[in-house]
């Protein structure tokens, strides 16, 4: 059986929730309760790249400790 996850031809969306955690999810999943679309659809290998670029800081932001990781959490996504 084929995922979307291990099609190189799918399409993907990735989801961030209210403390900058990005997930990877295809086209065809609905966001759950607390996480928005922030990109996507796109190519199956764009949405990692672009988590990649996006998600820097690990922790939750509610753990962040100074100003600047609190202004990327805060930060709409592009």
């Amino acid at each position: 059986m084929s995922t979307a996850f291990g099609d190189p031809g799918a399409h993907c969306m990735v989801f961030v929730n209210d403390e900058g955690q990005h997930s990877l999810w295809p086209v065809f999943a609905q966001a759950a309760v607390g996480w928005r679309t922030a990109h996507g659809p796109a190519a199956r290998q764009e949405c990692p790249d672009r988590m990649t670029e996006n998600w820097t800081e690990m922790r939750e932001c509610n753990l962040a400790a100074d100003a600047t990781t609190w202004r990327l959490c805060l930060a709409p996504n592009s």
